[in-house]
């Protein structure tokens, strides 16, 4: 088996299980069932029991996974896009403008990253669409260098000039020629991407600034499952154990593809 299957098919299985699971659950993810209140592990209609309101935690994990899985997706797919423009340009123009276009990133850089999520949702609100817009708008910066470089490396290619010397324009060359063979990289560090959003998201979550109720995501449930510990250790190790299984898929994946690509 190649190296990065098994990753990939485990965080498909988790994803499918995500999006068609609830279908199949009689409970819904915010339902309350004040009879069966922090009932345990196999309980009668609640598989892997109740939280302290009586909601069943299978349907809540099955929802904040694919909460957590929809903004980390969102969000690693904004900072591709910005990421992939920007570092195209700045690695095209070259000179004065590369310069000046670098030295942005590595201001932003120094800023200390958690802080700015943070105050935009302090500042702007907050809604899932701010979460994923915030955590991809300052996790392009990684994006943009590994882009660059690789335009970097490109730009005199031969394929390159020879489109130059026809009169191709510069968008038509980077649509045409520079995307297709930056595809295989930018696809490479969007994996690595996600599992540092999905880490992302859940810690906002953890601290009541990510998703807000009745939504849930697995930062919220790790948050609920850590103060009801003693009395429902499941509250956590369930959430718990499904965000380092995709944050450890997610991690190896990426790196497989990325080996695989330098090789």
């Amino acid at each position: 088996m190649r190296p990065g299957v098994l990753p990939l098919a485990i965080v498909a299985g988790i994803a499918v299980a995500a999006i068609l699971g609830p279908l199949l659950l009689p409970w819904s993810y915010d339902a309350i069932d004040w009879s069966a209140v922090r009932a345990p592990p196999l309980s009668p209609h609640h598989f892997l029991g109740t939280d302290a309101v009586g909601r069943d935690l299978l349907a809540r994990t099955l929802a904040g996974t694919r909460v957590t899985l929809g903004v980390a997706g969102a969000a690693a797919a904004v900072a591709l896009v910005i990421g992939t423009l920007w570092g195209m340009i700045a690695g095209w123009c070259g000179g004065r403008v590369d310069e000046a276009m670098m030295r942005i990133v590595d201001a932003l850089y120094a800023l200390p990253f958690m802080f700015v999520v943070i105050l935009l949702m302090v500042v702007f609100g907050r809604s899932i669409v701010l979460v994923f817009a915030g955590i991809g708008a300052v996790e392009w910066l990684t994006m943009a260098r590994v882009v660059r470089g690789e335009v970097l490396r490109l730009r005199h290619r031969p394929f390159i000039l020879a489109a130059e010397a026809a009169g191709a324009g510069t968008p038509a060359i980077m649509a045409r020629h520079l995307l297709p063979n930056l595809a295989g990289v930018a696809i490479a560090y969007l994996l690595l991407t996600v599992p540092q959003v999905v880490m992302v998201e859940s810690f906002l979550s953890f601290l009541g600034l990510g998703v807000q109720e009745p939504m849930t995501s697995l930062g919220i449930l790790v948050h609920d499952g850590a103060e009801d510990m003693d009395v429902a250790a499941a509250t956590l190790l369930v959430p718990g154990a499904v965000l380092v299984t995709l944050l450890v898929a997610l991690t190896r994946a990426g790196e497989a593809v990325r080996d695989r690509l330098a090789t």
